[in-house]
């Protein structure tokens, strides 16, 4: 069964059939689905994009937004913002790009979320790059409640590489506890 000529994977084929019957308004309110792009453009693409919710005239469970800038379920451009953001920079529950912001974020420069992952440096409640900083780090340089790597921060000692990194990039961790003298008993 196909929607306006398109099979749409993310509806049941009942979902399918009830939708056959509608008119194209009644379809656009059911879905309540926005599709709007700029009529300028830049590197061929929309200088804004905002698409989401369901398009079943288009067969599209999901809005895929694609600009400079783009806002969906599904966003790709430069300044990726949605569910699944695309991007150089990405904003979105899962992210992936250069420099990327998310639940789950995957960022070739950089990587900031629950878990973030990057080549270079990841910050997250956990992390995983070259330079970590996170409850659970790995990286070579590393810094956390439970890090792992060549040069670490954390309970059980402060490498003073690791700390000169994240000091040259602004993210000193606090010193460690037991770097601090204990006080001298009293007598």
């Amino acid at each position: 069964m196909t929607v306006s000529g398109r099979s749409d994977p993310g509806l049941t084929a009942e979902q399918r059939r009830v939708l056959a019957t509608l008119t194209p308004a009644q379809r656009r309110a059911l879905g309540r689905s926005v599709r709007h792009a700029s009529g300028r453009e830049f590197l061929g693409l929309p200088l804004y994009a905002i698409a989401l919710g369901p398009d079943p005239e288009r067969g599209e469970a999901r809005g895929h937004a694609r600009g400079v800038i783009a806002i969906g379920d599904i966003a790709t451009g430069i300044v990726a913002i949605g569910g699944w953001a695309r991007g150089v920079f990405a904003i979105g529950g899962l992210a992936t790009g250069l420099f990327s912001f998310g639940g789950l974020a995957v960022g070739l420069v950089a990587a900031f979320g629950g878990l973030a992952l990057s080549a270079l440096l990841a910050i997250g409640g956990g992390a995983a790059g070259t330079a970590a900083f996170g409850g659970v780090a790995i990286g070579h340089y590393a810094v956390g409640g439970a890090p792992h790597g060549t040069h670490v921060v954390g309970p059980a000692g402060a490498d003073p590489e690791a700390l000169a990194l994240f000091d040259r990039l602004g993210l000193a961790p606090p010193a460690p506890r037991h770097a601090v003298s204990p006080p001298a008993p009293a007598r």
